[in-house]
C-alpha cells in the first residue's frame, strides 16, 4: 500500500482517557507510532501563597488520534486509554475541518474555555484576525463582542472566543433563529 493510500483511510477519532492520564495517554500512543493531538490551554492556578501557569488539556479525559482502522484497534492498548468514543456502537469520527478549526484557535493562544455542546446560534466566519477563516457558531451577543462557539460535535463540547461583533460575519441562520 503507498504512502498516498495509508493517509486516505486515515481518520480522526477521539479517545476516552482514564481521569488524569492524557499526557500519559499521548506518551504512549506515541510510543506506537500513533498520530495525536492533544490540545492544550495555559491556566493561572491561585494557591494561597502564589500563583503558578499551568499547561493543561483543553478537553479533560480526551485526546485525539488520526488512524486507519488497524491503528485504532491498537490505540486502545495504551494503558492510559479507556475507549474510543462510539456512536450506537460504531466509532465517531470527527471531521478534518473540526480539528483544523481548533488547531488554528489554539494557535494563536487565545483566552478559551470549554461548554456544553451549543446547539442554537447563527452560523457565522470570522473575516479578520488571528482566526479569520475558522468558522462557529455564536452563542450569545453582547454590546461590544460575541462569543464564538467553535462545535466539537463527537465530544458534545465547545471552544469559546471573545471576538470583537466587526470581526464576525453571518453564513447561515439556524433554525432557532429562522423560527
Amino acid at each position: 500500500m503507498s504512502g498516498e493510500e495509508i493517509r486516505i483511510d486515515r481518520k480522526w477519532y477521539a479517545l476516552y482517557t482514564k481521569p488524569r492520564q492524557e499526557f500519559k495517554a499521548e506518551e504512549q500512543l506515541k510510543a506506537m507510532d500513533i498520530t495525536t493531538y492533544l490540545p492544550l490551554i495555559t491556566k493561572v492556578k491561585q494557591w494561597s501563597d502564589r500563583k503558578k501557569k499551568v499547561i493543561e488539556p483543553l478537553f479533560k479525559s480526551y485526546i485525539f488520534i488520526n488512524v486507519n482502522d488497524s491503528e485504532r484497534y491498537i490505540s486502545v492498548q495504551a494503558k492510559a486509554v479507556v475507549k474510543v468514543i462510539n456512536f450506537k456502537g460504531i466509532p465517531a469520527t470527527i471531521p478534518n475541518w473540526q480539528i483544523e478549526n481548533l488547531q488554528k484557535m489554539l494557535f494563536t493562544n487565545p483566552d478559551a474555555y470549554v461548554t456544553d455542546l451549543i446547539k442554537i446560534g447563527t452560523c457565522v466566519k470570522i473575516i479578520e484576525g488571528p482566526f479569520a477563516g475558522v468558522e462557529g457558531v455564536v452563542a450569545k451577543h453582547s454590546n461590544d463582542e460575541r462569543v464564538l462557539g467553535i462545535n466539537i460535535e463527537t465530544l458534545q463540547r465547545s471552544v469559546i472566543v471573545h471576538l470583537p461583533a466587526s470581526s464576525v460575519v453571518v453564513e447561515i441562520e439556524s433554525k432557532t433563529q429562522k423560527e
